[in-house]
């Protein structure tokens, strides 16, 4: 049966439902006697009773339960008081077998509002998918960040210390090598320090050859290969 008259629910909503009244005959006697033998009688009052029960469990349901498993409930508690109706003072002399609601339907007038409220908890659900995935790839990309800052740490650190070995052993080379000729130990620091003065191309630098360690150094290797030649003479 469809009623085309809306029931209330619990929030005062307004629903329209399919449903369907499964019966037999179990006192033949009573039943004639009770019910009669008009069959468009007897179905229009046992509809009246069933859509009565629908609309009082009705009243004490939210929408969201007739469209639920609860609606089990609901069905189970509408059979219960239909058998209580036929079983009374004056029995029907019929069994109800089974009461089912088949379908649940918004009448026009709530169903704007109900489409509203679904786009908004879609829109809520997709907005907050969206706000866990930017925060977990926040979260990535600082942790990147952190590997990023730790390997350039471990980097630098191991440049440190292999070029604090590598100084030390030129030192110690050095120290090494000035300390068996002391007089290229000088010369040595002369042209170092001469290098270093040469920093651009544009670079002047007066020297006095009297005086400087680097032009000594010159003299005193040509009259140490000019000495061999005079001896020879």
């Amino acid at each position: 049966s469809t009623d085309t008259e809306p029931m209330l629910t619990a929030e005062k909503q307004r629903v329209v439902i399919d449903w369907y009244v499964r019966w037999r005959i179990s006192e033949p006697t009573e039943y004639i006697r009770n019910v009669g033998l008009d069959e468009n009688a007897r179905a229009m009052q046992l509809n009246r009773v069933v859509r009565n029960a629908f609309q009082e469990e009705i009243n004490k349901r939210t929408v969201k339960e007739l469209l639920s498993l609860k609606r089990e409930d609901l069905m189970a508690d509408v059979k219960r008081e239909v058998l209580e109706a036929v079983r009374g003072v004056k029995p029907w002399g019929v069994d109800v077998v089974d009461v089912r609601i088949t379908r649940v339907d918004y009448v026009e007038a709530i169903t704007e509002s109900v489409y509203r409220r679904m786009e908004a908890e879609r829109k809520r659900v997709a907005n907050e998918l969206r706000s866990t995935g930017a925060a977990e790839g926040e979260k990535i990309r600082a942790d990147a960040d952190r590997q990023r800052e730790i390997a350039i740490a471990n980097a630098y650190r191991d440049a440190q210390k292999l070029k604090g070995e590598g100084d030390a052993e030129a030192a110690r080379i050095y120290a090494e090598a000035f300390g068996r000729d002391p007089q290229f130990a000088q010369f040595y620091r002369s042209l170092e320090a001469y290098k270093s003065s040469f920093s651009k191309k544009s670079d002047v630098v007066v020297v006095d050859p009297s005086s400087s360690d680097f032009f000594k150094a010159f003299r005193g290797t040509a009259a140490t290969a000019a000495q061999p030649a005079t001896a020879r003479k």
